[in-house]
């Protein structure tokens, strides 16, 4: 897991205000902890990372992380909201800052730059675009199986065992000593490519039936060229995820 002490560290830009900085209520890991939640706010306002997520950052256990959010949103520095589904099971957290001028400098940064400029580390090299987070982070619990964070991503771990078997079927079941040996541009395309798979395991499983491992890498290349050919263009490519999905389903729904 990433150790925020080594050369490879997580590296992005994060807002710390001086109220948090010299609040000696707060343990400096707490302090550190809410520029990474700014830094992991996008256009939605708010940061949905998991508490296993900052964990493997800062190499410490979920439970500690929980403290630590807990104490900052008692002090008022931030509010954390708790989405649910229909049978009540939580889905998803969103950690909201309440600092109106941090969220402001926050929001207008996110504009400015329209990108996460951030590398979690050679192994698992983290995309720019806003989108790409959470592709980053399905990432890295198949990488490492993390079964209980994909226990909760699939609801239910038969449901995961499945895809898993799509992983291997299409033979992208990579482990994480072979994924080190990747070149960055390899891994991210391993990245991309697996995130589809699981949307269209969700989405589009009917196509998954005609689909090929030539299909998926085929329809990457062939987008990834398209793209390189229009950088720095009115009519550049501004999701490359969307448009390699859409690219590929109407590949598969032409067969």
């Amino acid at each position: 897991m990433p150790n925020v002490n080594e050369e490879k560290q997580v590296a992005y830009y994060a807002i710390i205000p001086a109220t948090i900085r010299y609040d000696e209520r707060l343990k400096y890991a707490e302090r550190l902890l809410y520029g990474e939640i700014t830094a992991l706010i996008g256009k939605e306002g708010y940061c949905f990372a998991t508490n296993s997520y900052f964990a493997n950052l800062y190499n410490v256990i979920p439970g500690t992380i929980s403290r630590w959010i807990s104490h900052l949103s008692k002090l008022g520095y931030i509010n954390v909201e708790l989405i649910k589904n229909d049978k009540k099971e939580i889905t998803e957290r969103r950690i909201y800052i309440t600092d109106i001028s941090c969220r402001k400098i926050v929001q207008d940064t996110y504009k400015q730059n329209s990108t996460y400029p951030y590398k979690q580390n050679k192994q698992y090299p983290m995309s720019q675009k806003a989108k790409d987070i959470k592709i980053d982070r399905f990432f890295y619990l198949i990488i490492n199986n993390n079964k209980s964070e994909l226990k909760k991503e699939f609801k239910e771990i038969q449901i995961y065992q499945e895809f898993y078997e799509l992983l291997i079927k299409f033979e992208f079941n990579y482990t994480e000593e072979i994924i080190k040996t990747f070149r960055d541009e390899n891994i991210e395309k391993l990245k991309i490519i697996i995130y589809t798979l699981k949307e269209m395991f969700f989405k589009n499983k009917r196509l998954l039936q005609k689909a090929t491992r030539e299909n998926f890498l085929d329809v990457y290349e062939n987008c990834k060229g398209f793209e390189n050919s229009y950088k720095n263009t009115e009519n550049e490519i501004r999701n490359f995820f969307d448009y390699y999905y859409t690219s590929l389903v109407r590949k598969l729904e032409a067969k």
